[in-house]
């Protein structure tokens, strides 16, 4: 409605401008034509006072036998002739005492007349004609310039119309796009169009439209993120209380897990805090030494109750400390990641283990696998879950994706190498201490 608006509102302002410029106009040339009828008359007057005087000069008659003979053309002309000097206006008895013409408007009788005066043998020549007889000359003129401002008028007003309309159309595109997003829907890019404020207007609607579609698209992928990453430590604190009821771990090493998982959790709530603050959507990095070792300990204490449920053998072969650098809960939620997704897709009888050396850890199952064509493309988000989404127990498709993003923010690399039905192998990469002697990976 806005935009019908407008463009009433246009149109309305654009025909009073031009009904104003059409009555200046009319006026205007109402003014001009009748001076330009005046000035003819006149000439008309004062060419037939020429003609009369020379016919007088030539003539034997007097001036006073002038309108008996010529009286009758004169009258239907409405024209008359005088003879006496003193009736002419002062400065054009002064003309003519110095045998000079003389013309003009004067007064006589209570009436307006055009005059010329010329000398004549013997005497002075006045022919008169009333200046309302200009009335007649005027009319057509007048209906002329009636019809041609009509006319003008007519087509200033569709202008008019046509000019609102352009001038709102891509205002009405822009409202309706706008109360689109209100919606919550994503309407198509609005066209660049119309007058240079109205083009720039698009294109910050436009700029605006995808920079909301992008934060949307981002806190949804922030969302199913943290989901996923709560996921983790919920399962290891239920797979911890489940065991205890069950009486098959110790009671004192199950709350040290789940003591342990419930300050994971607590990070995970400070950082959704400072994210909500800081108006992000990434997770924080603290970079500090660690050792890859512990990490590998930590996971198989966490998903062995997991693991023996699936059947699968999972273990982390110790060769020392594995010195790197980065952040400990993040590499453990990386870790974690890679083996709750190898040991869903491990088969009963199966193994998973977790290899650290200095600056690498290294994931590997003997599960189903990647085809080659899936490997470059295995960390982009949903990717593997819409592609075996019904050919396997996938989990969301992030969990990869969290890994890549994860492992970037702390400096590192991640990468997969698979044997289909053999041996599946991921591998993430971390910064070394200058000071750590480098290793090479268990067999």
């Amino acid at each position: 409605m806005r935009g019908s608006g407008l463009r009433s509102r246009l149109f309305r302002a654009i025909g009073l401008v031009v009904l104003i410029c059409v009555a200046l106009t009319i006026g205007l040339g109402l003014v001009l034509t009748r001076r330009a009828v005046d000035k003819a008359t006149l000439r008309d007057v004062a060419h037939q006072a020429d003609l009369i005087a020379a016919t007088q000069a030539t003539g034997s008659s007097t001036l006073q036998n002038l309108e008996a003979r010529i009286g009758p053309i004169l009258n239907r002309q409405h024209e008359f002739v005088l003879v006496r000097r003193r009736d002419l206006p002062k400065w054009a008895q002064e003309r003519v005492a110095e045998h000079k013409p003389a013309q003009g408007t004067m007064d006589f009788g209570g009436d307006a007349y055009f005059f010329a005066a010329r000398s004549a043998n013997p005497g002075t020549l006045i022919l008169l004609r009333p200046t309302s007889e200009t009335g007649s000359l005027l009319s057509p003129y007048v209906w002329g310039l009636l019809i041609a401002a009509a006319a003008g008028g007519l087509l200033a007003a569709l202008a008019a119309f046509l000019l609102a309309r352009r001038i709102s159309r891509p205002v009405d595109r822009i409202s309706a796009a706008a109360r689109s997003l209100t919606r919550g829907t994503h309407p198509e890019p609005v066209p660049v169009e119309g007058a240079a404020e109205i083009a720039t207007l698009a294109v910050a609607f436009n700029e605006l439209a995808a920079q909301l579609r992008r934060a949307q698209e981002a806190e949804r992928n922030f969302l199913l993120s943290v989901s996923h990453e709560l996921k983790t430590p919920l399962t290891a604190i239920r797979g911890y209380a489940e065991a205890v009821e069950d009486g098959a771990v110790d009671p004192r090493e199950a709350a040290a897990t789940v003591a342990s998982e419930a300050r994971r959790l607590e990070r995970l709530v400070h950082d959704l805090l400072d994210l909500a603050r800081m108006n992000r959507t990434d997770f924080s990095v603290h970079n500090t030494e660690i050792d890859l070792a512990e990490v590998a300990e930590d996971v198989i204490r966490r998903y062995e109750q997991p693991a023996e449920t699936f059947g699968v053998a999972l273990h982390a072969p110790a060769d020392g400390p594995a010195p790197a650098i980065g952040d400990a809960d993040r590499v453990l939620q990386v870790v974690s990641n890679l083996v709750e997704n190898a040991l869903r897709l491990t088969p009963p009888g199966g193994e998973v283990r977790v290899l650290a050396a200095p600056g690498v850890l290294r994931v590997e199952d003997t599960g189903p696998g990647l085809a080659e064509s899936d490997t470059a493309r295995a960390f982009e988000r949903f990717y593997l879950h819409e592609r075996y989404g019904l050919e396997r127990q996938v989990g969301t498709g992030l969990g990869l994706a969290i890994v890549k993003e994860l492992t970037l923010a702390m400096g590192g690399s991640v990468d997969v190498q698979s044997s289909p039905g053999r041996l599946t192998v991921f591998t993430v990469r971390l910064g070394v201490p200058k000071v750590a002697a480098r290793e090479t990976l268990p067999a």
